[in-house]
Order: C-alpha cells, then structure tokens, then sequence
C-alpha cells in the first residue's frame, strides 16, 4: 500500500540482537502463536455470540480510546481530529457495524445444487474458519488498515497475532493498548517491533498471512508463507493513474482531485499518482488545480490543521528529491521543512514518462501532470506500466467510461471520484498483479479470513450410486453414455 509501507524486513531500524535475547524473543513470540493455536482448536473462536461479543468489545474500545489514537495519529503523521475520524476511525467503526449487522447472514450455510447425478442428495457449502492468522499492518492509515482486517479475522472465527508498523510508533503503542485492555487474549495477541520480530513471525505456521504494505515486503512475506503452504492476503500498491477527458466539469475535477491526492500529505495506496489528460485540458485544468489547493488548504498547508506531515525524515528526503522545482506550478521545495517533515501540495507540469517522479510510486504529496494524446494514449499507457491498485478517469463521455472499465485491469476503477470508494463496506478492495491479491472489506473480508466448505449429503437407500459401479455391461453403459452426454 505504499512506497515502504511497512519498513521491517527491508530497513533496519533497531540494533541486532545478540543470540540470546533472539532466543528469548523467538521463545515469547512462539508462546504467543501457540496460546492462540490452542485456543482456536478449543472452539473458543467458532460461536458465532462469542465472535459478536469481541466485535461489540473492539468497538466499545475503539470509541473509549480514540483520543488516544487521534492523539498517536497527530504525532505520528500530524494528521488532524477530523481527518482521523473520517479515514481511520470512521471507517473502522462503520466495518464493525456493518459486520454486526450482516455476520449471522453471512455464516448461513449456502444451498447447492448438486445435479440429477448424485439424486437424491443435499449440498450446502459452510464457511469454516481457517485458525490463527497474522495480520502485518502499515504506517500509512495505522488504526484503519490493522483494525479492518482484524475486524474481518474475527467474524470469521479466528484468532490472531497482530503487528502493527513500527514506523509509526506512537500509534502502534496505542493500538497495543486498546487490543491488549478491550479484546480477550484467547483471540488476539500484539507483537510490537521491527526487524527481528517481523522476521521471527514469519517463521511461524499461520492460517493465513494479511499483510499491507510494498511490494518488496509482500515479496519477502510471500516466500515465508510458501514453506508452510499458508494463504495469503497481499494489499500492495503502485502508480495509480487519473485521467481527466475533454469535457470534465474541470472545477469539481480538480477539487476531487487535490482532496483524493493531498489527504495525509500523500501517503495513500490509492491516491492519484500521475495525471494525464491533452495539452488543452491541461492548461485549463491547471487554474482549478491551483484553486482547489488554495481552498483546501486555506492558502497556507504549513498552518493548515488539516494538511499532514511526512512520517519521517527519511520519507520527507525521498519525496523531496523527487521534485523539480522548474516544474513546480504550485508547492515545491522552498517552503518545505525537515523539522517539522512539512512538504507542500506540489503540482509539476511538463513532466516526462522518464523523469524520477516517474520511476516510483510517489507516496507523498506530489501530483506530477503528462499530456497524452487523448483517451487512446491514456490507456496504452495505463496497460503499458504495471497494474495499479486503483485507476481514475474524469470524462463526460459513457463510452470512454466503458473503455477504461474493458481495457485497463486495476484493482479498482473509479469513475468520477477519488479515494472516497477505499471506505465502502458493500465492495471488495484490493489488487492485482503487482498491486497485491485477494480482496477484503464488509463480506469480501469475511470470506477473505473463512474457508468455503461444500457440505454434501446422501441417504444410504436407495443405494443409486450402484448405477456407477462396475462392471459397465449392457443397459448400465447406455444410461451412462446419455447422462453424460
């Protein structure tokens, strides 16, 4: 879900422990992963009142402690009260509701039609949990994307270990907190840390792995999961494209734009990455573009309460030395602070499919705009890259619309809007391809974190099996022949 997303495995941020305190630290995270294990084959997990019981616990927790997430959240990424209501603790709150409300439906067995072949006979498939999972979660949104999945793990009947992005630290001590003090032990376990300890989880047998983060990780996450056999939910990101078509209502364009992009200082898997449209929409885009920011931002987002900051100063010297100030038609790097990790909403024109904002996914607050030729090109550029997690298009025209939802592939299409679909329950997010696998939110969660069970029943008399025993001889070969046929 972003650029380094998720920093363990791939950046060490604490010294190397020394053989024994690795020891010690693989003997606790084992005991953690064994508790679980022992008391998901307890059948503590399956009832689906306990299972209502722990999402109605996680949400009382999450309303007594969330002035100690906003404050976590505003410390880690200076994101304001409302932003942190509205993209993080909102959304969770609504999936917890939602879950409540639908779970019994959910676990309802499924009838099945089983054919004339297996006559009589009854068929339901049973969602089943798989038993004890990991959930590796990023900095980015911290309480929305490590709760959401936990929400999902515990409707279907699982426990879980959760490990929250040391990156951010002050929302990852919270987090600890609220599991530890609100959600029974006998369901969910909190490993905080960096390296070793990520590490060490990975060695483990799990049920299956939900990790959210960059590609490099998902990598690593993948090749752990591959020795144990264990599924994996894969939430990855890459450069997610927008399109803006002659004819948009450039005004409301260009303020769903700015917002999708610029909301917690760019560091969103799903933010609009790159822009493209044809030189004349460009150059009437820009103004609104321009407006937008000012509106959003009150004119200044280095005292705006509602513009955040870059996690950290690694990230701040990243994103910054991906602008071009020559280019820079709003923002740059003037204005920008290492102290305070502040960087402006920047918007760069004439850029090249070659230039270095180009050569990554930006995880940061800078919209780079390329001319294209009209719709044609857009997409043979979006099918030329790697597939995105989320591809936009702003255009007037229903058959361009089709166009895009035919012939690009995306985890998502949105058409019209930016970042707002990321918080729906009705509909599955997640990747392809190098954006990630498998799919979670509302059901898609649920069944994301069961098993689909078919469930097949047949009375012992009359015996109309002995129709498919051998020998196949005479009146039994024809019957057959035409059954099959």
């Amino acid at each position: 879900m972003s650029n380094d997303a998720h920093d363990t495995a791939t950046d060490q941020t604490s010294a190397e422990l020394t053989a024994p305190a690795a020891d010690a630290l693989r003997s606790r995270i084992q005991a953690e992963v064994t508790a679980l294990r022992e008391s998901f084959d307890a059948g503590t997990t399956r009832p689906l009142a306990a299972r209502l019981a722990q999402l109605e616990a996680l949400r009382l927790g999450l309303r007594k402690e969330e002035p100690r997430l906003a404050r976590a959240l505003a410390e880690d990424l200076g994101k304001s009260r409302t932003e942190s209501a509205l993209t993080e603790l909102g959304v969770v709150a609504q999936e917890i509701a939602h879950t409540i409300k639908h779970l019994r439906s959910w676990q309802r067995p499924e009838r099945l039609s089983l054919g004339a072949m297996l006559a009589p006979a009854t068929g339901e498939l049973r969602r089943e949990p798989l038993g004890t999972t990991l959930i590796i979660s990023p900095w980015n949104y911290p309480v929305n994307l490590t709760l959401a999945p936990l929400v999902a793990a515990i409707a279907g009947g699982n426990t879980a270990i959760v490990k929250p992005s040391e990156v951010a630290p002050a929302t990852s001590a919270a987090l600890a907190h609220l599991l530890r003090t609100h959600l029974d032990p006998a369901w969910v376990r909190v490993i905080e840390g960096a390296v070793e300890e990520t590490t060490i989880l990975l060695e483990q047998r799990f049920d299956l792995i939900f990790y959210t983060g960059n590609g490099t990780v998902g990598r690593i996450v993948a090749r752990a999961a591959a020795e144990h056999l264990t599924p994996t939910v894969l939430e990855l990101g890459g450069k997610s494209p927008v399109f803006v078509d002659e004819g948009a209502d450039l005004a409301v364009t260009a303020r769903r734009i700015v917002w999708g992009k610029f909301t917690n200082a760019g560091q969103t898997c799903i933010a609009p990455d790159y822009l493209m449209a044809t030189p004349r929409t460009v150059q009437r885009l820009l103004p609104h573009l321009r407006k937008a920011v000012r509106a959003l931002y009150s004119g200044k987002p280095e005292r705006s309460l509602d513009y955040g900051r870059l996690v950290n100063t690694k990230h701040f010297d990243r994103v910054l030395a991906l602008i071009d100030d020559d280019k820079a038609i709003c923002g740059g790097t003037d204005t920008a602070d290492r102290d305070t990790r502040f960087i402006p909403p920047t918007i760069m024109t004439e850029v090249g499919w070659d230039d270095a904002v180009m050569g990554e996914e930006i995880f940061g607050p800078v919209l780079p705009i390329l001319t294209v030729s009209g719709p044609d090109e857009a997409i043979a550029r979006i099918r030329a890259g790697e597939k995105p997690l989320t591809a936009y298009a702003f255009t007037p025209r229903r058959d361009i619309e089709e166009r895009f939802a035919e012939e690009t592939s995306s985890g998502s299409l949105a058409l019209g809007l930016t970042l707002a679909h990321v918080g729906t329950t009705g509909m599955p997010f997640g990747g392809v391809g190098e954006s990630g696998m498998g799919a979670y939110h509302g059901r898609a969660g649920f069944e994301a974190f069961t098993h689909a069970k078919p469930v097949v029943k047949k009375p012992l008399a009359p015996d109309t099996l002995k129709l498919v025993y051998p020998p196949y001889t005479g009146v039994k070969r024809r019957v057959l022949r035409r059954l099959f046929r």
